[in-house]
């Protein structure tokens, strides 16, 4: 969890250089370039109900190619050894790719988590010492303080008074799914 006293982030790519960020998004461009046209997207609804190969349905239809391709003669012309040998071993390519992939696409999201749940408890440091300083009243903090108080007046959140009449902030996030797909092992902190 974040915290204004411990910042484990204090960084931007490469100090915030132009030319480093225009070289990560240049190399995965490539990266994207150099995958074959076929590679899809599926639509939510084809997502939902695509047959999914797994662990033992590998397995499976390792068994069945080999069946297939030494006793072709049992089965009709339209079912071909070849064709399941080359999406079995496309599968296999593009499971070895996700992988890289995914564990990229991880850490990536990770470090983003965290960068901005750092910039955002930061913030809310600066609102609540703003706050105090309107109440107190310190010459020009009123005015900076509802500005920083127009993210908190549409949110729907309620807040309490205390007495010193300072209002405390929410200290909980309500979890969302990120985006439904199996697999996925993180929630979303929405505020």
């Amino acid at each position: 969890m974040s915290s204004i006293a411990s910042n484990r982030l204090n960084t931007a790519i490469a100090n915030g250089t132009i030319s480093t960020m225009i070289q990560i998004k240049a190399l995965l461009n490539q990266v994207q370039a150099l995958l074959p046209s076929f590679i899809i997207g599926f639509s939510p609804k084809e997502y939902q109900s695509i047959p999914r190969i797994n662990v033992s349905n590998k397995s499976f239809t390792q068994d069945a190619l080999g069946i297939l391709a030494n006793i072709a003669t049992l089965y009709p012309s339209f079912i071909n050894a070849g064709n399941l040998a080359n999406d079995l071993s496309l599968y296999g390519q593009l499971d070895e790719l996700a992988t890289i992939s995914r564990q990229l696409t991880e850490k990536i999201e990770d470090t983003q988590m965290l960068a901005g749940s750092e910039a955002y408890v930061t913030a809310l440091s600066v609102y609540r010492l703003t706050e105090a300083a309107a109440v107190a009243g310190m010459p020009g903090a009123d005015v900076l303080y509802q500005q920083l108080r127009e993210r908190f007046a549409t949110s729907g959140i309620r807040r309490t008074r205390v007495s010193t009449s300072i209002n405390p902030l929410p200290t909980r996030c309500l979890p969302s799914k990120l985006d439904g797909r199996p697999g996925d092992r993180r929630e979303l902190k929405t505020c």
